[in-house]
């Protein structure tokens, strides 16, 4: 690529090259978002056919989303010294390479190093996109330009699993892979061509090598720690009270580091001082974590208690997007008149809504009464996500978006590593508890328990047969009761929620304070 002069800020673009540029950096995040799940449940196919374990063949994932969530936050640093038009067409040339080179990876070994270089240079376009299209619409219509990319950042997470359970199905494991590269040439091209001449201006500033080096050290280790803790057994291994003592070291080290006396440092950690910045994302990440948990226990409970194949579990999530696509354009068009606070608030409690119509289910609920919390969610999802980038990115000055989206990025992305590791740990927890207490009535000296064998004896089984019926009838009553306490306990949280977004100032308020909007 040729050199291309540097503007502080360009102005927005007009008619088709608007609308264009809108659906190739959707393109680019879609694509980017889908990987982080796509592969997901792909796993059981790519350790067989490379002849590995399934657990092996985690690494796959663990080892996108670590150099994903390591590259992330070092957006604005990268931006400062590439430009944004140019770090991110490259970004996407290299995804693509990337993707093309893990389809063709021989073996595990091959396959995670390439998976690695594919998370290290998705890291940048998911803040970029979203930086690049609040440049390409104008002022007025920037709630509009997050609709676009709400849109396409929530619904990529949940159509990898159907999308990667479909293509293992009918196809074979390397077109999730391949798929990206036709995809990514022509975002690429495309981006190129109407953002060439806009590109961001760029300066020649120190590497902080310190702080890169432990920001890898702490990163690392907590994705690490969170991806393998159930299958290890969480604080009663070795290993992941290892990580935890480098993650938590390596996490205090980089903030001394990164605060004192830095004058270039890796991350603006500096965002944080701003009370926009820092309840909006807090607000953001906490939330997203709570809603990720959730997603990721109801396919575990659909297909291990209630018997439903891989297929009808991603039917039942699918729904959410409906109200999603409706309300985000709707939303977007009229985001700068509204209060973003009181449209966060409203969602917070709609999760909780969603989250206690859930906990009334029970081993004999229906996949429709199963889908309508899942439409009514979607309506929650975008309009949750929508205000709080609006809140957090109120009243800053266009230089210190890229860092900010990257920031922001980053906390949701660990946020929902986070959540759904903690889900999962409770879920296991709660139904060993609810198992243990159900197991006490369950004796010869109990009349019910009696009775209950008794009729099953009826049907022909032997004792044995019996007793081992009755044991997974009791199994699967815990797991019930176990996603009920949890579903009680997310909308707890998400009305716990509603009291963080208030500490933020109107979003309109925020953009009228330039002094505060550019302090360090």
């Amino acid at each position: 690529m040729s050199a291309v002069p540097a503007r502080a800020e360009a102005p927005p673009l007009e008619g088709m090259e608007r609308a264009v540029g809108a659906i190739v950096l959707s393109l680019a995040v879609f694509m980017t978002v889908l990987d982080t799940t796509i592969a997901n449940v792909s796993i059981p196919t790519i350790a067989g056919d490379l002849g590995v374990s399934p657990s092996q063949g985690t690494w796959v994932i663990t080892s996108f989303a670590v150099s994903t969530a390591i590259a992330v936050p070092l957006t604005g640093w990268l931006v400062v010294r590439f430009g944004q038009v140019r770090l991110f067409v490259t970004s996407v040339l290299l995804f693509s390479t990337a993707s093309w080179l893990c389809g063709l990876a021989p073996n595990l070994e091959t396959l995670i190093v390439f998976r690695v270089l594919q998370g290290a240079v998705a890291g940048p376009m998911v803040p970029l996109s979203q930086s690049m299209l609040l440049a390409t619409f104008p002022r007025d219509k920037a709630g509009l330009a997050l609709a676009l990319w709400s849109m396409t950042a929530l619904l990529a997470p949940i159509s990898g699993p159907l999308l990667g359970g479909w293509i293992s199905d009918n196809a074979t494991w390397p077109w999730i892979f391949y798929i990206n590269v036709p995809v990514g040439l022509f975002a690429a091209a495309v981006t190129w061509q109407l953002y060439r001449t806009r590109d961001s201006a760029t300066r020649k500033v120190p590497v902080d090598f310190v702080g890169l080096a432990l920001l890898v050290i702490w990163v690392a280790a907590l994705q690490i720690m969170l991806d393998k803790g159930k299958e290890l057994d969480w604080f009663n291994s070795t290993q992941i009270v290892t990580l935890a003592c480098v993650a938590a070291t390596g996490f205090t080290l980089f903030l001394v580091w990164e605060l004192v006396d830095n004058e270039h440092p890796i991350v603006d950690l500096s965002l944080f001082r701003l009370r926009n910045f820092s309840s909006g994302t807090v607000a953001l990440a906490v939330g997203y974590g709570v809603f990720f948990g959730t997603t990721v226990i109801i396919p575990l409970w659909l297909q291990t208690v209630m018997g439903y194949s891989a297929t009808w579990s991603g039917l039942t999530i699918a729904p959410i997007g409906i109200l999603s696509l409706i309300i985000a354009p709707i939303l977007g068009r009229n985001l700068a008149r509204l209060d973003a606070r009181k449209i966060a608030s409203a969602a917070f409690l709609v999760f909780a809504l969603v989250s206690f119509m859930r906990a009334r289910f029970d081993l004999q609920t229906d996949f429709w009464s199963i889908v309508l919390p899942t439409v009514i969610q979607g309506a929650a999802t975008v309009s949750f996500f929508l205000p709080l980038t609006a809140l957090l990115l109120a009243g800053l000055p266009p230089e210190r978006i890229p860092a900010a989206t990257g920031l922001s990025n980053f906390a949701r992305f660990t946020a929902g590593a986070f959540g759904a590791s903690v889900s999962v740990t409770l879920w296991d927890d709660r139904a060993s508890l609810h198992r243990a207490h159900l197991v006490e009535h369950v004796t010869a000296y109990d009349p019910d328990a009696r009775a209950a064998l008794g009729a099953i004896h009826a049907y022909g089984l032997s004792p044995d047969q019996a007793l081992g019926l009755v044991d997974r009838l009791i199994d699967q009553q815990a797991r019930m009761l176990s996603t009920v306490d949890l579903f009680w306990l997310s909308g707890v949280l998400f009305i716990a929620l509603v009291g963080l977004v208030w500490i933020a100032k109107p979003a309109n308020v925020a953009q009228r304070s330039p002094a505060d909007a550019g302090a360090h």
